[in-house]
């Protein structure tokens, strides 16, 4: 769930009560990672997922149970998914089950206005069956995630961490990139010369930029951001290859085409004066290998499935200097398989 509180306190405004299920161990084989949660509504209606199945099934209908009770209270619940439920993962999972009445709408709604700041965390004590009181402990980079330690205490994540993503040209593909990008963990400055080009998409992490200079919006860009090229000039790609590349704080730089055409910007990098590593530090073709169609919404599926592989990558990566931007050889391929360590 990209929120958990502003729901949640949505629930209980209406309903005067409400559930969150939250996955708080995961150990082998299991449908979801610790940090997966659930909101379960009075009438039963969900809102998130911790995996499906018979797993979901079950906490769905203690959750419900709960929330019949009509207090304020927590549950742990500890499941070997095969021998507990038949169900064949072979992993053990660890839930916790937390019913909130209108009594803690207060609390909810401190908590819901700290994730709209951004991610942040949270630590707690368990206590049996209490209501669980998580306090803010920092605000700091985060995956999210729910951890108990040896101690009790229950350390958790919220809020949604985005990659910032410069998405240079506004054609087909771009358009479809952008639909392909709406529900995932991208913010998306989207940059075109062409102001009448862009269409209507009213989607929330999504600014659309017209500028007669795109390489210049490079500047101001965060570092860590991606940068996927695919304008309706090539000598504006190489251009726009050219800063990105100079900047040496992109861990992904792609740009849309052949080897062919690869290989041509290559060449005309290093007359340019970019020394071999660097000038191999970018993606042409982009998109997981083995999609070969040239429909644009095929062509935005390779292309996203490449940007997730290469930000959860970045995201288990320890954060380190790029040492330059300057990095070993890689393939001449769609696949990201050169990344950058970089401090964000």
């Amino acid at each position: 769930m990209r929120e958990t509180f502003a729901p949640l306190h949505r629930l209980i405004a209406r309903d005067g009560i409400a559930a969150l299920v939250t996955v708080v161990g995961a150990r082998g084989s299991t449908p979801r990672e610790a940090g997966a949660r659930m909101l379960v509504a009075a009438d039963g209606a969900l809102s998130g997922t911790i995996g499906g199945g018979r797993l979901e099934l079950e906490s769905v209908e203690r959750a419900l149970a709960a929330i019949r009770a009509g207090r304020d209270g927590s549950l742990r619940l500890d499941l070997a998914l095969g021998p507990s439920i038949g169900q064949c993962c072979g992993g053990a999972v660890s839930l916790l089950i937390e019913t909130f009445t209108a009594a803690r709408l207060t609390a909810v709604a401190r908590l819901a206005a700290a994730e709209a700041a951004g991610p942040f965390q949270t630590v707690a004590t368990l206590n049996g069956e209490a209501p669980v009181d998580r306090r803010l402990v920092a605000t700091d980079w985060c995956q999210p995630t729910a951890v108990i330690g040896p101690d009790g205490r229950l350390a958790e994540s919220f809020g949604e961490l985005c990659r910032d993503l410069l998405l240079f040209g506004a054609g087909h593909v771009g358009r479809a990139v952008v639909l392909a990008l709406a529900p995932l963990p991208f913010r998306v400055r989207w940059i075109d010369g062409r102001a009448d080009v862009f269409p209507d998409l009213p989607l929330a992490r999504l600014e659309q930029v017209a500028t007669d200079t795109p390489a210049a919006e490079l500047k101001a860009a965060a570092s860590g951001a991606f940068v996927l090229i695919m304008t309706h000039d090539h000598a504006l790609d190489l251009d726009i290859l050219h800063a990105a590349l100079t900047e040496q704080r992109f861990p992904y730089v792609g740009v849309i085409g052949s080897r062919t055409k690869r290989a041509r910007f290559e060449h005309r990098l290093s007359e340019l004066g970019h020394p071999g590593p660097r000038i191999r530090a970018f993606t042409c073709p982009v998109g997981v290998p083995g999609i070969t169609s040239k429909e644009p919404a095929h062509i935005a599926a390779s292309v996203v499935a490449e940007l997730l592989i290469v930000d959860e990558k970045l995201r288990r990566t320890p954060l380190g200097e790029s040492g330059g931007g300057e990095t070993t050889d890689r393939p001449a391929s769609g696949q990201a398989a050169q990344l950058f360590e970089y401090r964000g």
